[in-house]
This record gives C-alpha cells, sequence and structure tokens, in this order.
C-alpha cells in the first residue's frame, strides 16, 4: 500500500491510501478526488486523468509508453512530468508519491 497525495491546481490536497496493484487513477476514484475524471475508466483512450508527477518520483513511474504518449498529445498543458495516472500502477516504492492536476482538469 502507498500513501499518495494528489493536489488539484488551486493547492487543495488530497492524501489517499492505494493498494498496490491498482492504478493511481483508480485510487483517486475511489476516494472521489477532484480533477481525475477518468472518462475512459482507465483504458487509456482519453486523457481526463493527466497528472504532474513529482520530480523526486520520475524515476520511479518512469517514462510513458507510446499508447499513453499518443494520448499525452491531445492534452492540455503536457510538461516533461505529465502522466496518464490510468497507466501508473501502485506499488510500495511509490509511497509518499505526490501529483498535482493541471488546470484545465479544474
Amino acid at each position: 500500500m502507498a500513501k499518495i497525495t494528489y493536489i488539484e491546481h488551486d493547492g487543495t490536497e488530497h492524501s489517499v491510501d492505494a493498494k498496490n496493484g491498482s492504478s493511481v487513477m483508480e485510487a483517486a476514484i475511489r476516494e472521489n478526488v477532484p480533477g481525475i475524471d477518468a472518462d475512459c475508466g482507465g483504458a487509456c483512450a482519453c486523457a481526463t486523468c493527466h497528472v504532474y508527477v513529482d520530480a523526486s518520483f520520475m524515476d520511479k513511474v518512469g517514462a510513458p509508453n507510446d499508447m499513453e504518449q499518443s494520448m499525452l498529445d491531445f492534452a492540455e498543458g503536457v510538461e516533461s512530468n505529465s502522466r496518464l495516472s490510468c497507466q501508473i500502477t501502485v506499488k510500495d516504492d511509490l509511497d509518499g508519491l505526490i501529483v498535482r492536476m493541471p488546470e484545465s482538469q479544474t
């Protein structure tokens, strides 16, 4: 299990306990975190779960695969630390993960 902190664009924080094997998106949906809409349900077919990963966790979450990168190409405000939260699998070494939501998802 990992504690994940989601930060809305206005600075509001939501910390949740996420089960290993679930996605960062699934944990947000389960806890009703605003700004993670997940319109496609985690199928990597939209970008409504776009997040900015804290720099200290970039190596742990890794780079997006080709399919995720294609979806990020349609997202607003993409940065070098952008990921789709549906594509980040929760594991013990993500304990303390911080993700921020872009302004477009408020």
